[in-house]
């Protein structure tokens, strides 16, 4: 099982000044369950090399079981900080791709016209992607084959408006998850706010939050069994 993963480059919060990037659990959880089961994974993010860790994902109330395992495991470590360029990497040489969230992919994931290019050439060859929390943001230009929104029709969740609330970032982000995925025709649902919530839809997989990152893996891990 040879499984991409691609994190987010981008790491200002919108005109805050505050910083951002990839949340550590929907990284760190997804891997150790890919990794335990065996697969080869690559990490690729746009700018290559050492991707931006999300601030708040690094305070003591976001660790887990999978945050402090990867804290103890140097190679891991070294992994995330030599990520491979995104446009170096070929759909043809990965059975998935998975997509952790935090707040950075709604700015350059989003809009990476070699993310767009991926995600359509796993999913026309019916390989898993799988994206949780604002990761479902980079579907935002994702087209069918029939040049449609890929998620038109297609059961999908995300990070909700209310979480968003919740966090106060509303009115910073460039996108509100939940309301792009019903904009662009997605038969969008969501459980309780930050509890975990995983819906698939053939080989496209979405997550809520990052309480749901670890589901998504297994998710994508039973998709590939098949």
């Amino acid at each position: 099982m040879n499984i991409l993963m691609v994190l987010t480059s981008h790491d200002q919060l919108g005109n805050t000044g505050h910083k951002t990037g990839f949340w550590l659990e929907e990284f760190a959880a997804p891997y150790y369950v890919f990794k335990d089961a065996g697969a080869t994974l690559t990490l690729a993010s746009p700018l290559g090399g050492q991707p931006p860790l999300d601030p708040k994902s690094d305070e003591a109330g976001a660790q887990t079981e999978a945050t402090g395992r990867f804290k103890k495991d140097p190679e891991t470590q070294k992994a995330l900080a030599h990520t491979v360029k995104l446009d170096t990497v070929s759909a043809t040489d990965y059975d998935a791709v998975f997509y952790p969230g935090g707040h950075g992919p709604l700015w350059d994931l989003a809009e990476d016209q070699k993310s767009i290019e991926l995600i359509e050439t796993f999913y026309a060859a019916g390989k898993p992607v799988a994206a949780v929390c604002h990761a479902p943001g980079v579907l935002r230009h994702v087209k069918a084959a029939n040049g449609e929104p890929l998620v038109k029709g297609k059961s999908v969740a995300g990070f909700t408006n209310t979480e968003e609330e919740a966090v106060q970032l509303t009115n910073v982000v460039p996108f509100l998850v939940e309301d792009m995925l019903k904009e662009n025709g997605g038969t969008y649902s969501k459980g309780a706010d930050w509890a975990p919530y995983v819906v698939s839809a053939g080989n496209l997989i979405t997550g809520q939050n990052p309480a749901s990152s670890e589901l998504a893996a297994h998710e994508l891990l039973k998709q590939l069994a098949k």
